[in-house]
Order: C-alpha cells, then sequence, then structure tokens
C-alpha cells in the first residue's frame, strides 16, 4: 500500500495558511481604519455636542465645503501651485545636495572644510529666513522656489554624505585598484551604495518642503494652499481651513509612500518589519 498520498495530506494540513489579518494586510487594515474611525469619533461629538463647532466643524461639513471648492475649481488651482513649487524647490535644492552630499563622503578635506558650515546653518529655522529671501527675491515665484529648496537641502545633504561614508571601504579601494577615476567612483560605487540613506533624506526633505511652502504662501502669495488656509482665516471660515489643512495632510501622506519606491529600488536594503 503506497503512503504518498498520505504524506501530501499530512504537509497540506501542517503548511500554515495565509490569513487576512496577518503581516501586511494587518498593517494596511489599521493604516486605514484608524483615520476613520477617528473621522467617526469627530462627527459624532460634533452632532452630540461634546466639542464647540465654531473651532471643530463635523467631518461632514469640511467635505460639503471640499466639495463645493472643487467644484469651482479653487482647489485645484491651489493645490496645483502648490506643487509646482515644491517641484521646483526640490530640484534646486536636492540636486546640488545630492552631488554635494556624495562629494563630501568621497573626499575628507572637503568634509572638513564644509562640515562647520553645515553644522551652524542647520539649527537655523528655516522660516526666520523668509524674510531675508523676500528682500532678496521679491514677493514673487523665486521666494518660494527658495524656501523650498532650503527645506529640501539640508536633510538631502546630510543623508547622502552620511550614506557615502557608510559604504565598506573595500568596495571603494577596489575600484581605485582596477584603475576607476574619480567619475566612476562617484557614479558606480558612491552613489549607489548611499541610495538608502538618499531616499530617506529625500522624504525628509520633501515634508520639511512642504510645510516651509505653506508658511511662505501664507505671508507672501495669491495662490497655493497656504494662501488658501490664510485667506480662509480673514474671512473667519473654518471650514476651509479644515479643507486646506486636510489636503496637506494628504500630500504628507503621499511623501510617505517614498519608502515604497526605496523597496524597488534598492532591492538589497533589508527593511524591518
Amino acid at each position: 500500500m503506497s503512503i504518498a498520498p498520505n504524506v501530501t495530506q499530512t504537509a497540506a494540513a501542517v503548511r500554515p495558511k495565509k490569513r487576512l489579518f496577518a503581516g501586511d494586510n494587518r498593517d494596511r487594515i489599521i493604516s486605514i481604519a484608524s483615520p476613520l474611525m477617528l473621522l467617526l469619533v469627530w462627527q459624532i461629538a460634533a452632532q452630540a455636542g461634546l466639542i464647540d463647532q465654531r473651532f471643530f466643524p463635523a467631518p461632514s461639513k469640511v467635505f460639503s465645503t471640499l466639495l463645493s471648492l472643487v467644484a469651482d475649481g479653487s482647489l485645484w488651482s491651489n493645490t496645483w501651485a502648490t506643487l509646482q513649487r515644491l517641484f521646483w524647490g526640490t530640484l534646486v535644492g536636492g540636486i546640488p545636495a545630492l552631488l554635494l552630499g556624495v562629494a563630501i563622503g568621497l573626499s575628507r578635506p572637503l568634509r572638513a572644510m564644509i562640515d562647520p558650515l553645515i553644522s551652524a546653518t542647520y539649527p537655523v529655522p528655516k522660516s526666520a529666513i523668509f524674510p531675508l529671501l523676500l528682500l532678496i527675491c521679491g514677493r514673487g515665484e523665486a521666494s518660494k522656489i527658495a524656501m523650498v529648496a532650503i527645506g529640501v537641502f539640508y536633510p538631502l545633504l546630510i543623508n547622502s554624505a552620511t550614506g557615502v561614508l557608510e559604504i565598506n571601504k573595500i568596495y571603494l579601494d577596489v575600484g581605485r585598484n582596477y584603475g576607476a577615476n574619480r567619475w566612476q567612483v562617484f557614479s558606480t560605487i558612491a552613489l549607489p551604495g548611499a541610495v538608502p540613506h538618499i531616499m530617506s533624506g529625500l522624504k525628509l526633505g520633501l515634508g520639511l518642503g512642504l510645510m516651509l511652502i505653506a508658511i511662505a504662501e501664507m505671508i507672501g502669495s495669491k495662490s497655493g494652499l497656504g494662501y488658501m488656509i490664510w485667506n480662509a482665516w480673514e474671512l473667519l471660515s473654518v471650514e476651509q481651513i479644515y479643507v486646506g489643512l486636510l489636503v496637506v495632510a494628504f500630500l504628507g501622506y503621499v511623501i510617505s509612500v517614498i519608502p515604497e519606491l526605496e523597496r524597488k529600488l534598492v532591492p538589497w536594503k533589508k527593511t524591518a518589519r
């Protein structure tokens, strides 16, 4: 009598089944359910009179205001203006930060020269620089883009340099022993090796840039999400203020998907579970 079918059935029974509420599925469900539960509690508290709706309007009223702003096109135009400034500011601040950060990681003399400047200027509140940017660049787009560029520059520079410094020296030595020139070392060893830290710096820089552009638009702009929030405050439109804050929060959530992109670009990096 053959025992193969019994062995197969036993193995199938022992093999663990994938559960719906296990691992990544559980985390996704929790991440979606938690803000929905918060909105539900907020709505119930507002309807029950437990909170003052003059300052904390019910989510249903905020959603109604959002639909009206979408319908008249003002939300789209202001969001697009903010995204454009964030994009150009990221390019203006990010490219120099990336190149300089990798160069600092490779060159000890350059690191000794630049480190004191970074240490001295990084703690300065970035929002405090905006009045100076208004004097230098005026109230046009240049001052807003410069504000984002400053916010993106420091996290990306610091993380790029750190990423290069954490590369095992043997890889750099092998490249030099095989006659690699400075550009080849930069492009084929240092830059790929620092990508995990570069992605972390980009995420931090975009988040800081988003905060700074909202502040800049409140002070010196006639468009953008920051302007929309400030204008709503002047008109005492609390629901519109919340709409602006929710859109900024949503953009921040979109920035948080960079780790997912990182897993595609850097499959060799081990991520914590």
